[in-house]
């Protein structure tokens, strides 16, 4: 059974920063690019980042650049996503997702195979 848990969400202030985390099991995981996604009420799910199977390419949202940074330790299964000058408007759920690729970095929901059921980021003003 494959497990997607994401962690380290919560409620910040404006300018603040979260480290999420995503620990993975039941897959090889150095055989799947893995991504972060965030749906905010009423919107669309979006792509926010992304990172390749070896760690060697990553993709960010123009929202994001500058300001949020992935990774990932295929050591410990887990994925990583440094946020930092948060702003209200990245308050959302926010997903990771496991995607089957021999290369580069998926970007659409479609391209992604497996789903954790995401944490809860807030950003008050």
């Amino acid at each position: 059974q494959v497990t997607l848990v994401e962690s380290g969400g919560g409620l910040v202030q404006a300018g603040a920063s979260l480290r999420l985390s995503c620990a993975v099991s039941g897959l090889t995981f150095n055989f799947y690019a893995m991504g972060w996604f965030r749906q905010a009420p009423g919107k669309e799910r979006e792509f926010v980042s992304g990172i390749s199977r070896s760690g060697a390419s990553t993709e960010y949202t123009d929202s994001v650049k500058g300001r949020f940074t992935i990774a990932r330790d295929n050591d410990k299964n887990t994925v990583y996503l440094q946020m930092n000058s948060l702003k209200p408007e990245d308050t959302a759920v926010y997903y990771c997702a496991a995607d089957w690729r021999t290369r580069g970095v998926g970007v659409f929901t479609a391209d992604f195979n497996y789903w954790g059921q995401g944490t809860q980021v807030t950003v008050s003003s």
